[in-house]
């Protein structure tokens, strides 16, 4: 049976949530494997709208297991926050499992990073300031913390006081800030412990026996691939890999169990933070996507910079994740617009240029060549197949996966659950 991959073929902020939790009930594992609280999905189930932060997708699925990976970055108390609010809500959380080996994002990462981040001032890079970045480098400079840590307290006091060493001089000498104490720290991570512990699993074994058992896994990346630490537009981009060989490693899963890699891609263009944004408005369009798409972040709650659709990006997505399939998302946002301008290039000094530049200082000068074609006024959020879509709107898909490069699979014509066409099945 496959190992699905379902990621961002943007910025973030596509419809991941919408996509993964409509497979949610033909998977048996889906698995968060980067990223942390930084992300956010908005899933809506009947007249319900579930915001979800940290928690993957599948949680809403009762036959699903959701799965925490390793390569998450994880704030207990974002985490056990989340589980209570869906408890509260009559969601069954049981079936949750959590990587022993995932990063903890500690006190101080978070304070590491909110103040790093307004010493920066105009260099700001626009980080969530969650501490996702600080625990992602304590990671990689080996004094981080894992989850398996919370349950030996000699070696957790050893490694917060060696993280401690230097960041308390970085805090009290640069930023002119308190000291943190040990012990303080060591009290709070360790309350967590008890309330973890039922969730707390060796995923990596679970989700690679499943596999073979011929159990469908889904792989849930956070952010989107241009966001990517290696592949995306840095530095304005997350300290991990939302792109489709982070999944090998986030979750502990072989590429050779990956069959089929989908990428979500919104009908036009958002972006959160800072970094450049080829296709971005300031005008009344752009107030319209943002209005009518309802962009705004769910974890950030800033409002998301808006553009045309970018088949340039969409190009470069497909290359780097190997992308089979794409689900396309808020098609119905577009209603309306007599014209829908859709980028197909660059020109960079003077020059056109079809793919994305490998030089960061082109990518901030590229300018997008726009190509016009017919809108519609149709109301499409009723459609069941691809033959109920306008013309025009038919059209518009048709011209976005061959700029793109893979094939368009479903469409999201609304919010809701069950507003999505499917054109191929993605099982």
């Amino acid at each position: 049976m496959p190992a699905l991959v379902l990621l961002g073929a943007q910025w973030g902020d596509e419809g991941k949530g919408k996509a993964t939790d409509l497979l949610g009930g033909s998977v048996d594992y889906v698995v968060r494997y980067q990223g942390g609280n930084n992300a956010g999905h908005t899933v809506v189930v009947g007249d319900q709208k579930y915001a979800l932060h940290l928690l993957p997708s599948g949680i809403l699925s009762p036959g699903c297991t959701p799965v925490i990976g390793n390569g998450v970055v994880v704030d207990p108390s974002v985490l056990l926050s989340e589980l209570s609010g869906l408890n509260e809500r009559g969601v069954d959380t049981s079936k949750l499992l959590l990587s022993g080996n995932a990063h903890i994002i500690t006190p101080y990462n978070v304070t590491v990073d909110k103040v790093t981040e307004r010493f920066l001032g105009k260099r700001k890079i626009g980080t969530t300031g969650r501490g996702i970045g600080p625990t992602y480098a304590d990671k990689i400079n080996r004094v981080g913390i894992r989850v398996q840590d919370l349950y030996d307290e000699s070696i957790l006091t050893q490694k917060v006081e060696a993280a401690l060493d230097v960041k308390n001089q970085v805090l009290t000498k640069l930023y002119n800030r308190r000291a943190i104490a040990v012990d303080q720290v060591v009290e709070e991570l360790l309350g967590y412990a008890d309330k973890l512990a039922p969730y707390v699993s060796d995923t990596v074994l679970v989700l690679n026996q499943a596999l073979e058992d011929d159990k469908v896994v889904l792989f849930e990346g956070g952010q989107g691939t241009l966001l990517d630490i290696d592949h995306g537009t840095y530095p304005f981009v997350t300290s991990s890999n939302p792109t489709a060989g982070g999944a090998c490693t986030g979750a502990g899963v072989g590429p050779t169990k990956i069959s089929r890699v989908i990428g979500i891609l919104k009908a036009y263009t958002t972006r959160v933070g800072a970094g450049p944004f080829p296709t971005e408005l300031f005008d009344e369009d752009g107030e319209a996507l943002r209005r009518i798409g309802g962009e705004r972040g769910v974890t950030t709650g800033r409002d998301r910079r808006c553009g045309w659709f970018d088949a340039v990006i969409a190009r470069y997505a497909t290359r780097v994740n190997g992308l089979t399939d794409f689900f396309l998302t808020k098609l119905d946002v577009l209603t309306g617009w007599e014209q829908i301008p859709v980028c197909v290039a660059y020109e960079i000094d003077g020059k056109r240029v079809e793919e994305l530049p490998y030089s960061q200082t082109d990518f901030h000068h590229a300018k997008p060549v726009y190509e016009m074609l017919p809108g519609w006024s149709e109301d499409i959020s009723k459609a069941k197949s691809f033959s109920d879509l306008p013309k025009n709107a038919q059209a518009y898909v048709k011209a976005l996966e061959e700029m793109s490069g893979a094939p368009i699979s479903a469409i999201g014509v609304g919010p809701g659950r069950d507003e999505t066409i499917e054109i191929n099945s993605f099982l």
